[in-house]
């Protein structure tokens, strides 16, 4: 686990909860639907924390399967790798950072 990204994007009690419970049993795979169940929380906000563990890399998506109209997605928690192009070009509010050029720039004027 990269504990660094863990800490900076992840201060949320619930996403914390989310990985604890993916990392029961050297690794668990689980929909937001399961998790909500185990958790006893809302399916709404379950899924929210779940888009937001994916977007940041700490869970990765497994498989998808059809259910009543939509689709359930399955995750699990990834483990010890290095953070993407697009994660290192994110700051910590999700934004991806001006070049550097931009921002000198931008100040000189």
């Amino acid at each position: 686990m990269n504990w660094q990204l863990l800490a900076r994007a992840n201060t949320h009690p619930l996403r914390i909860s989310i990985l604890e419970v993916m990392a029961l049993d050297g690794g668990r795979t689980l929909s937001p639907s399961d998790l909500s169940y185990e958790l006893r929380m809302p399916l709404s906000n379950v899924n929210y924390h779940v888009t937001e563990l994916h977007r940041t890399g700490l869970i990765e998506l497994v498989g998808e399967r059809p259910v009543r109209g939509a689709t359930e997605h399955f995750y699990r928690e990834v483990k010890e790798t290095k953070p993407s192009r697009t994660q290192r070009a994110r700051n910590g509010h999700g934004r991806e950072r001006a070049p550097r050029v931009r921002r000198r720039a931008a100040l000189a004027e």
